[in-house]
């Protein structure tokens, strides 16, 4: 989803407390399943919840995949929200700011246990029910990073979850609310790119 804000967002913005009863009706209506209500509050905060997460993460694919983590938290979440503990916005920009430094570890530790490994030569056909750590060995950091770059969003969300962020595959298919078998392709299918890439820079 692409961070958009209606102009009804601009005049609420300098509405203050007329913006802040809007996104609270906004919410009840999504904690009550209104997928209607849900865009809108989508539409009315989205360039806000992709400034803060951009500025913490500083780069623009992270953000936008901080930013689908955060709506999906929001969903999920709704019926958890307790304003007498700070407005709608406060609650959804806390929820971004820890999705994003959460990002930001993620790629810290990505760079030291890439730093570690590298990335070992294993048969495509042989990674389908294998961890990422299973092709991790010898290759630098930077290429490995460079070819991350080169995968879908998916596939590197789905790598990243698996092996940096240490979860199984049924886990990573309920966070990206994808069919098991299509998160196993996904991820082989990033394991194989991965591989292709990192062939190239040894070949280079």
């Amino acid at each position: 989803m692409a961070p958009r804000e209606s102009d009804a967002t601009a005049d609420a913005d300098h509405g203050g407390g007329g913006e802040s009863q809007v996104l609270s009706d906004l919410l009840a209506l999504v904690a009550d399943g209104d997928r209607a209500a849900f865009t809108r509050l989508y539409d009315l905060t989205s360039s806000r919840i992709y400034g803060l997460a951009v500025r913490v993460v500083r780069d623009r694919h992270y953000a936008e995949e901080v930013v689908q983590e955060a709506y999906l938290q929001y969903w999920q979440q709704a019926v958890d929200y307790e304003p007498a503990r700070g407005s709608v916005i406060t609650w959804m920009m806390t929820i971004a700011h820890r999705r994003a430094v959460d990002r930001v570890r993620t790629e810290n530790m990505q760079t030291e246990r890439m730093s570690e490994y590298g990335v070992r030569s294993v048969e495509p056909e042989a990674t389908q029910n294998l961890p990422l750590e299973a092709v991790v060995r010898t290759a630098e950091v930077n290429a490995v990073r460079t070819c991350l770059g080169h995968l879908t969003d998916l596939q590197r969300g789905s790598l990243e979850m698996s092996y940096f962020g240490g979860l199984s595959y049924p886990e990573v298919a309920a966070r990206m609310d994808t069919p098991l078998p299509t998160t196993k392709s996904r991820i082989r299918d990033g394991l194989r790119k991965l591989r292709t890439c990192l062939d190239s820079h040894e070949d280079g």
